[in-house]
């Protein structure tokens, strides 16, 4: 049985998954978008590692080559047809356009859809990574992440605390609550996930956000 903590990270997984619709290319960033890829079944999403790799899929465990890892360092397997490259071309494709989509997990967001991902004042984390060229390259971002942190503190800021990684906006931001798209750099909250109300996100969300609830999807 899986607990709270992965329960909401499937959740919010499987509702980014909804987004995908081939032919295109993804990037998956590290945490809850690594988890997106078992929810896929169009065969026409090609799955793009920052470290050189076209073609990325999950890997059975008693398959598992050490030299084959995703940007996260974690194991993985290439699709028939899958193409290797060094990391100068992979960030060439970034840079260059031809990423489709990218989803990406934050520490923070804030009203205007910039997110903050690659630094804690006073911590050593990974860094940067690929996210500032993803946000720059790709043509369509998806943020994923817990609405807060273990403290219980939103993600969701009027103004992000930590260095910010582009200043290039997120196109839609999906928690454990809601679905928020950004346009003229505002939030706008377009669905609420199953069992959640629309008090409780306002509760929780610390950004300021316009209510533009799709019917269809209630």
């Amino acid at each position: 049985m899986l607990s709270e903590k992965k329960q909401i990270q499937v959740s919010i997984a499987k509702r980014a998954a909804k987004e995908l619709k081939g032919p295109c290319v993804v990037n998956l960033g590290i945490g809850i978008p690594t988890l997106v890829a078992k929810f896929i079944e169009d065969k026409n999403i090609y799955f793009h590692t920052e470290n050189g790799l076209l073609g990325v899929t999950d890997v059975e465990e008693d398959k598992i080559d050490p030299n084959l890892v995703n940007a996260g360092k974690l194991p993985v397997d290439e699709t028939i047809g899958a193409s290797f490259f060094n990391s100068a071309e992979s960030f060439g494709m970034i840079r260059g356009g031809h990423i489709d989509v990218a989803i990406l997990g934050v520490l923070q967001v804030d009203q205007a859809g910039k997110i903050a991902n690659w630094a804690v004042p006073g911590k050593n984390i990974m860094g940067v990574g690929g996210a500032m060229d993803l946000l720059v390259g790709a043509k369509k971002v998806i943020v994923t992440t817990t609405h807060t942190s273990k403290d219980g503190k939103s993600k969701l800021l009027k103004k992000c605390n930590y260095p910010i990684t582009s200043t290039r906006s997120v196109d839609l931001i999906i928690t454990e609550l809601a679905v928020f798209e950004v346009a003229d750099n505002k939030l706008r909250l377009i669905e609420l996930m199953p069992g959640v109300t629309l008090e409780e996100v306002k509760e929780k969300t610390a950004a300021d956000f316009i209510v533009k609830i799709k019917e269809e999807v209630r």
